[in-house]
């Protein structure tokens, strides 16, 4: 078991200041949102007003960035503690189930510590879950809401301009699962037990679609693309410039001119998100459990909506690997703070161990915050890392994003003075040391991802 004289030192610390009762634990889980939320400022169009309301009364992350920018790969190295070049989880389509064994997860980590532990929703890749890990979860057969919403195909609001004039809140499974949530918020402690509460909320993944109400504040023809340039791909290397697809999704965006149809969507989406957290908080704020809940908001990675002429996300660019992460720790996180400092989304399952006097598994790869929870200006030398697909690697630093491809390719970004990455440092000779230094945070070993798989799955079948 990982637990080490410091860990030890501090769990002596909080003692006093949370008693010896174990805190419950909110956790909440979004699916595509990225850093248009309101009090990041990084899009003025957005509405978040909930998530807003969230990070006053904590501490938001701002320079917080996922593992692994697509859904599967993402949400398994955050649940399992394991970076991707270790389980070989690298992409969407690498069923995670094959990659992260029963027992690993972090819910498994309350679970044996005596919580109650219950999900709902998305919490990973096509709501599924390991049913050893959890004391319950939502049933979505019985949901009210058919995902999407009654006859909404993928592309409804993203290529294709198709509005649903009746679709109502209840209509997407988000609803059914926020109730879930709501529900148990209302009770007093299972027999007792601390809770862990986890709710996956899959908007706003496409189809970029919500009840019509939720476009009102983002009039068509007011709407505004994101910061672009035309010629943003010139000083791209090749390995970039094929993860970036700009004859994909954009140029159909460009043909069929529907850049505004999809931001609007996108935006009034992320909308109906919003009013989901705020059920949750209304929830939280009228129940008991206000004074002695750890609440905890991130999403699986970003989302690009034209930027460097890519669209989703899958790439690994600021748009597509910042995110939103926020914290509420009763008797330690001050109100309406930020943090500046780079973290990553691997943070999340040791800070939660830690907090609560669990013992941190020994595979679990990242690091807990908790000194940024308690002091977000303190001295902070780690990076955030996000990987997408064996040998692809961007480090970003409170500065700078260093991206390096397997091939060898490289780009190099000073986003203090360029935020929106449009000039690549990567061949100027004066940041060869610079590169140097942060080369040193990639990983020397990694696995082979159809090895890795193959050995669990007879690892598995043999259980």
């Amino acid at each position: 078991m990982k637990i080490t004289v410091v860990t030890l030192a501090i769990f002596a610390f909080l003692a006093p200041a949370f008693g010896t009762e174990k805190m419950n634990v909110l956790f909440i889980a979004i699916d595509d949102l990225n850093h248009w939320v309101s009090h990041l400022g990084r899009n003025t169009q957005a509405k978040t007003p909930n998530i807003d309301r969230l990070a006053r009364m904590g501490v938001s992350f701002v320079n917080a960035h996922t593992a692994v920018p697509a859904c599967e790969p993402s949400r398994c190295a955050l649940m399992s503690g394991r970076r991707p070049w270790t389980s070989g989880c690298y992409k969407n389509g690498h069923s995670w189930k094959k990659y992260q064994s029963e027992g690993d997860g972090l819910s498994a980590q309350f679970l044996k510590a005596g919580y109650h532990v219950a999900g709902a929703g998305k919490i990973y890749h096509s709501m599924q879950f390991h049913p050893g890990e959890w004391t319950e979860y939502m049933n979505r057969e019985n949901a009210r809401g058919s995902g999407n919403g009654p006859g909404v195909d993928k592309f409804d609001g993203y290529f294709v301009d198709k509005k649903f004039p009746k679709m109502r809140d209840e209509d997407i499974v988000d609803w059914d699962s926020v109730n879930y949530i709501v529900e148990r918020l209302k009770k007093p402690n299972p027999k007792g037990k601390p809770f862990f509460l986890a709710c996956g909320l899959y908007k706003p993944h496409l189809a970029f679609v919500a009840p019509r109400k939720y476009y009102k504040d983002f009039p068509l023809d007011s709407i505004q693309l994101p910061p672009h340039r035309e010629d943003d791909l010139d000083d791209i290397p090749p390995a970039g410039i094929k993860m970036a697809k700009p004859t994909a999704d954009h140029a159909k965006f460009l043909e069929n001119g529907n850049w505004k149809l999809a931001i609007q969507s996108y935006l009034a989406t992320c909308a109906y998100t919003d009013m989901n957290v705020g059920r949750i908080l209304d929830a939280l704020e009228s129940s008991a459990h206000k004074e002695n809940t750890i609440v905890v908001l991130w999403s699986d990675h970003g989302w690009a909506l034209g930027e460097k002429q890519h669209w989703r996300k899958f790439a690994l660019w600021e748009e597509t690997t910042r995110t939103p992460l926020i914290w509420v720790v009763p008797g330690m996180t001050k109100t309406a703070t930020t943090c500046s400092r780079p973290v990553d989304l691997m943070s999340i399952y040791p800070t939660l161990c830690e907090l609560n006097g669990i013992p941190v598994p020994e595979h679990v790869e990242g690091l807990s915050i908790l000194p940024l929870l308690k002091n977000p200006a303190a001295n902070w030398n780690r990076p955030a890392i996000t990987t997408h697909g064996r040998g692809n690697h961007a480090v970003r630093t409170e500065t700078h994003r260093y991206i390096r491809y397997a091939n060898g390719d490289e780009e190099l970004y000073h986003n203090a003075k360029d935020p929106y990455e449009y000039t690549n440092l990567a061949k100027h000779p004066e940041s060869t040391s610079l590169k140097k230094q942060m080369a040193k945070w990639l990983p020397v070993n990694e696995v082979d991802e159809a090895k890795i798989a193959s050995k669990n799955s007879r690892q598995q079948k043999k259980k």
